[in-house]
């Protein structure tokens, strides 16, 4: 039985006198001078990465509301299954995410700090998506009032008002 030799396949490859791609350079891939200096740009230009991501996810919230108004119009102004469904959904999903946020924002956590689960990390980009989420939350709690079940009128609450004295005396 005979093993294939990859090294003779590699010499006689009809591929070897294509010229390489636009942009490769051997001497790039080859060679590493300053693995120090390259490790630490690595490691900064990571953690701006890391910053960069960690905002996307702070804001993806807010890029979800034109689909979801989207879907509000679609649904309709009546109380419907499909659109109690979708009411539930913007009123559930922003508590869930602001209860799983700081799990979210752990894997964007700088190499540097200790606690990549604190309130600390990354503070300004969590109170964006804090934000971000209750806005989510006033669209649903709008689409409930124009469905009408939020009691915002005085009729409302006219199970819990007493009636008054009346003004009229009888005499019999």
């Amino acid at each position: 039985m005979t093993g294939l030799d990859y090294a003779v396949l590699e010499s006689s490859s009809k591929w070897r006198s294509l010229p390489p791609p636009p942009g490769f350079s051997k001497s790039s891939t080859s060679s590493s001078k300053a693995p120090a200096k390259a490790n630490a740009a690595s490691s900064d230009s990571y953690n701006e990465l890391k910053e960069k991501r960690a905002w996307e996810h702070a804001i993806a919230p807010a890029k979800a509301l034109p689909m979801q108004a989207f879907m509000l119009y679609m649904s309709g102004s009546g109380v419907q299954i499909f659109s109690m469904g979708i009411v539930f959904m913007l009123l559930f999903t922003p508590f869930k995410n602001i209860a799983g946020m700081n799990e979210a924002f752990a894997q964007f956590a700088p190499s540097t700090s200790q606690h990549s689960r604190a309130f600390g990390t990354l503070t300004l980009q969590k109170v964006v998506f804090i934000a971000c989420n209750l806005l989510t939350l006033g669209v649903g709690l709008w689409k409930c009032r124009s469905m009408g079940l939020l009691p915002t009128g005085s009729g409302d609450w006219l199970a819990f008002e007493t009636r008054g004295i009346s003004p009229e005396i009888s005499l019999f």
